[in-house]
Formats: C-alpha cells, sequence, structure tokens
C-alpha cells in the first residue's frame, strides 16, 4: 500500500503510542484549571481554561485519549487559550500525544483559520494563523469538520470567555 508523506508523519506517532504506549511522562494538572461550558453549532463542549503564560505554553501536553474522551453526556472536552490581546503565534504540538483540531479565533469570535494537527510535531511554523487572533480552541482530531467549523465561521463565545483577561 502507497502512503504519501503527509500521512506517514501522521501515522508514525500515532502508530509508536500504539506498539509503546501513549502514557504521559510528565503530569499535566488540568484540574486546577478552570473550564467553561457552551455549544458550537449546537454542540456541548467543555473547555479547559488556559490564561495565563504557563497554561498556554503547557496546554493539552501529555494529557491521554481517556482524559480528553467526551464526557458521560456527550460533550466533548477540549481547552481554551486566551489572550489579553491579539496575538499571531503559532502552535505546535510538542509534548502533545494525541491529534489535535485547532481553531484560531479572532476578537470577535470569528475562526482565522483551522487545523488538523499531527502528534509530537514540533515543527513550529507547521500551524500558522493567517491573521491576529485572540482565542484558540482545541478540540479532539476531527471534532471541528463534525460541528461543522471552518474559516469564517462565527462562534458565540460566552461572555464570561470574552471578558476574561490573564
Amino acid at each position: 500500500m502507497m502512503v504519501s508523506r503527509n500521512m506517514q508523519r501522521f501515522l508514525t506517532p500515532v502508530m509508536t503510542c500504539l506498539v509503546v504506549g501513549c502514557a504521559p511522562t510528565q503530569p499535566n494538572e488540568l484540574d486546577k484549571l478552570g473550564t467553561v461550558r457552551f455549544s458550537i453549532n449546537d454542540q456541548p463542549v467543555q473547555l479547559w481554561i488556559a490564561n495565563d503564560t504557563q497554561e498556554r505554553a503547557r496546554g493539552l501536553m501529555f494529557i491521554t485519549a481517556k482524559q480528553m474522551a467526551p464526557l458521560a453526556d456527550g460533550t466533548d472536552r477540549g481547552m481554551i487559550f486566551i489572550f489579553d490581546h491579539s496575538v499571531r503565534n503559532s502552535f505546535w504540538m510538542k509534548n502533545t500525544i494525541i491529534p489535535l483540531d485547532i481553531a484560531y479565533i479572532d476578537n470577535d469570535g470569528v475562526v482565522v483559520n483551522t487545523y488538523t494537527m499531527a502528534p509530537l510535531d514540533d515543527r513550529i511554523n507547521q500551524y500558522p494563523p493567517e491573521a491576529p487572533y485572540r482565542f484558540v480552541i482545541e478540540l479532539n482530531s476531527g471534532r471541528l469538520a463534525a460541528m461543522n467549523v471552518r474559516k469564517g465561521t462565527k462562534l458565540k463565545l460566552p461572555s464570561s470567555v470574552l471578558k476574561r483577561t490573564p
């Protein structure tokens, strides 16, 4: 079977996880973070809040598929990164052992662009934003497409998120 180079980049870390296991090598203390619940295109989400430099730098590093599994009621889990002003930094997947979807979101709640990110991809500019953003949402791989979220989608972020600053 012929596998494209992009598919190889995705499958190599996934296969490594299946063969040797993807247990976190360091703890990520998600229970110390606040959460916010709301809906994205009628799909409920519960997102851990990363709104200071250390929390944003740690993100979902070392988080397992089990920790990201939907809640019993079907609510998707993920993380929202909140910045106090618009920025244009790229995200990467260093020490992130599961594939994730990412949505860069501007100050008005409009999605700047999205990506599906491969686990353990430590290339710094692999997932660049197309414009400045103030929020980033990360969910399990495939969830943004399932929720019909793409560039230009307007999300209704809760006022508690819009008012929050680091």
